[in-house]
């Protein structure tokens, strides 16, 4: 039976193409559908099982705050906390892999002063510590659904239903477990260290809870010039003011003493009125006036300074 409908003329010959016709990809839905198989076959719990657990890979990862959504740090953290676990897999170890939850620190307990009508340590003393417990126990469990959907999406194998919590009993005891062990070991010890202090909560912050707010943001600091008169000594020039340079002037009240170079050379200008003026040699330009002289800062070392205020030479 003749075509009816035989190809046109421009039409590009089929049989002579050697690259079939696939279509267009859609890898979003190859995901879910790698995904829906997954869950369908328990290939997850499987892997784990098919290990020995005398060839245990113990791998528990640092747990995220609970009262928060994923961001992209958390999604690129956890394709590296899915790897290794997967590597070791395939290597024949057993590796359970439970996801947990970091209720401690600030974040909660500023989730919950947002719930309460609390702000600071005091308020929270007066609302009762059981109570605001009690809210922070419950906040730093909000997300946890869209945590598991997301990681789940993004294909990290790990066991949400035997999840652990670093408010639970045994885990804070294995902590506290682990610390005795290293007591006894002799490897503690007691040391100083400067830290980060928040005010409002009374409590030293670590380096992850001074940037919950962007305190570390790129900022313009205020600063001043400050001038202390110096009390007379033989072979000055005139009354002598020594400049310091500060970016936290609200320090000034409770100043005790200025640092000097011993060897590092200052030269000595006089203003208008007479004052002469003592500062470091590559920092003259500012000031107006002519340079009597320069010194060692061994030269002032030992002199009291006495009243300060802003100088009229700058």
């Amino acid at each position: 039976m003749p075509d009816e409908h035989p190809p046109s003329a421009d039409a590009p010959d089929a049989s002579n193409d050697p690259y079939p016709h696939v279509g267009r990809a859609d890898f979003p839905a190859m995901e879910e559908r790698a995904l829906a198989r997954w869950a369908d076959e328990g290939t997850f719990p499987a892997s784990v099982e098919a290990r020995p657990a005398e060839a245990e890979y113990v791998f528990y990862d640092g747990p995220p705050f609970a009262n928060g959504l994923p961001h992209h740090g958390n999604l690129l953290t956890g394709y590296v906390k899915d790897v290794v676990p997967r590597y070791q897999t395939m290597r024949g170890h057993r590796v359970d892999r439970r996801f947990g939850w970091d209720c401690h620190g600030l974040p909660a307990e500023m989730e919950a002063e947002k719930d309460l009508p609390v702000s600071g340590r005091a308020d929270i003393i007066e609302y009762g510590i059981e109570r605001f417990n009690a809210t922070c126990r419950e906040s730093v469990l909000r997300y946890t659904g869209e945590w598991e959907k997301t990681v789940t999406r993004q294909a990290r194998w790990v066991d949400f239903e035997n999840d652990y919590k670093t408010m639970d009993l045994s885990y804070m005891e294995s902590v506290m477990w682990a610390f005795k062990q290293l007591w006894d070991k002799g490897l503690v010890y007691e040391a100083f260290r400067v830290m980060p202090y928040s005010w409002g909560a009374e409590t030293p912050l670590s380096n992850f809870e001074i940037r919950l707010d962007d305190a570390t943001r790129p900022r313009q600091d205020p600063a001043i010039t400050v001038a202390f008169d110096l009390d007379p000594a033989d072979g000055d020039p005139g009354p002598m003011r020594i400049l310091a340079w500060t970016t936290t002037p609200w320090t000034l009240p409770s100043n005790l003493a200025l640092a000097v170079g011993p060897d590092v050379s200052y030269s000595l200008r006089r203003d208008a009125d007479g004052t002469v003026y003592v500062l470091g040699a590559e920092a003259v330009s500012p000031l107006r006036g002519p340079v009597v002289g320069h010194h060692r800062g061994r030269r002032v070392h030992g002199q009291r300074p006495s009243r300060a205020h802003l100088p009229s030479a700058l």
